[in-house]
């Protein structure tokens, strides 16, 4: 089966860096000349080399030839990309390589990939991963989830490489939402960490924002088993303890008062308000994701958020 990677950020970069050294793989990039000619992403991933098997263009068509199509653009932009590009993309195995809620709808990336292009086989690769660590070689497991699973099957076999282990699911709302949600908690965790309120507080938000992740896609009649995994306590994991983390960062620069680059993507920062309306329009208590969304909207800062938070009813764990 023939892979190509839509998108030439620094997590489509690398996973067609790692694709490339098992098969032939093919790279759309808008910048695809010049990393064609320098052999490496500069401005996303310095220093890492591209292998001779992959193939760089900036023509979508060429690109749109394969089988697989890894699309690698951020969430709030991924409806406009397949709409524009429906005549090329419907039809086709198309996995969606970004996490997040889409703002106006509500809706995860496979179900934005159904609504927009109705006969293609929509999937979604997510969980606790790293650019910069795929790119470098560095052993990394995610998940793969499609609800065909005769599909799902052939996906693991052929996006598995010496260095990314995949696992699978059909449980693709599960896989969604745990995408989602860990980017919230990951803002969260960073906030306390930024105002200094110390390690403890972190770890309580980890769990803490575990169960409205739980509570959320019980909700939406997703397996509880899916939250446990890669897809959610996995990447929540890894996204509220590192500061390679870009939610992890916004979260730590609220919390510190410090200025942040509004130029780079953090899907939590618009998935936080998606969640909100979600949990206000089905009478979900997510008091974690609601703070998110104040701090994020600039309604609340970190000493009001945390206050909210601490001074809720007390509950039976």
């Amino acid at each position: 089966m023939s892979i190509a990677v839509l998108g030439g950020g620094a997590f489509g970069t690398a996973l067609a860096i790692s694709l490339a050294d098992k098969a032939a793989t093919t790279l759309w990039a808008r910048d695809a000349h010049g990393m064609a000619r320098r052999r490496e992403n500069n401005a996303r991933l310095p220093g890492c080399r591209f292998p001779a098997g992959l193939y760089v263009t900036e023509m979508l068509p060429e690109a749109a030839n394969a089988s697989i199509l890894l699309v690698a653009v951020p969430m709030q932009k991924l409806r406009a990309f397949l709409d524009e590009n429906s005549a090329l993309l419907d039809g086709k195995t198309i996995v969606a390589c970004c996490k997040g809620i889409e703002l106006e709808t509500g809706l995860g990336p496979v179900a934005v990939i159904r609504e927009v292009l109705p006969k293609a086989v929509p999937a979604m690769l997510t969980g606790p991963s790293f650019a910069a660590d795929i790119a470098r070689g560095l052993p990394t497991a995610l998940t793969i989830a499609c609800a065909d699973p005769a599909m799902c099957m052939q996906l693991q076999q052929a996006l598995t490489t010496a260095n990314l282990r995949l696992y699978r699911t059909g449980d693709t709302i599960g896989a969604e939402l745990g995408g989602a949600l860990k980017n919230v908690v990951a803002i969260a965790s960073g906030a306390a960490m930024g105002a200094g309120l110390g390690e403890s507080a972190r770890a309580a938000l980890m769990t803490r924002g575990f169960a409205e992740m739980q509570r959320l896609a019980a909700h939406f009649n997703a397996d509880p088993d899916t939250l446990s995994g890669l897809s959610g306590f996995g990447d929540l994991t890894l996204t509220c303890t590192s500061t390679q983390s870009r939610n992890y960062r916004l979260g730590f620069a609220l919390g510190a008062g410090q200025p942040f680059d509004t130029t780079t993507t953090v899907e939590g920062a618009a998935t936080a308000q998606a969640i909100d309306r979600l949990a206000q329009d089905h009478d979900l208590d997510l008091p974690i994701t609601a703070a998110v969304a104040g701090l994020v909207e600039n309604r609340l800062d970190v000493s009001s958020a945390m206050k909210a938070l601490l001074t809720r009813p007390l509950k039976e764990e």
